[in-house]
């Protein structure tokens, strides 16, 4: 499942950054704190893959 705006495939990609070693789990905040606990690596590798190009900067929540 692709993301629906950038600010959520650079969350994904933070998370995805912490699950591989990468980037301390300290240093995540808000939205990809909450995917690094909540989404498996292979899900976050999905929602983060993917153009950016024509998506919106943010999305509202009640989808």
């Amino acid at each position: 499942m692709p993301a629906k705006s950038k600010a959520q495939q650079k969350a994904a990609g933070a998370a995805l950054s912490a699950k591989r070693g990468e980037t301390k789990v300290s240093e995540l905040q808000g939205a990809s704190k909450e995917m690094y606990d909540s989404m498996s690596e292979e899900e976050l590798k999905d929602f983060a893959e993917g153009p950016r190009k024509g998506k919106p900067e943010h999305v509202d929540d009640d989808d």
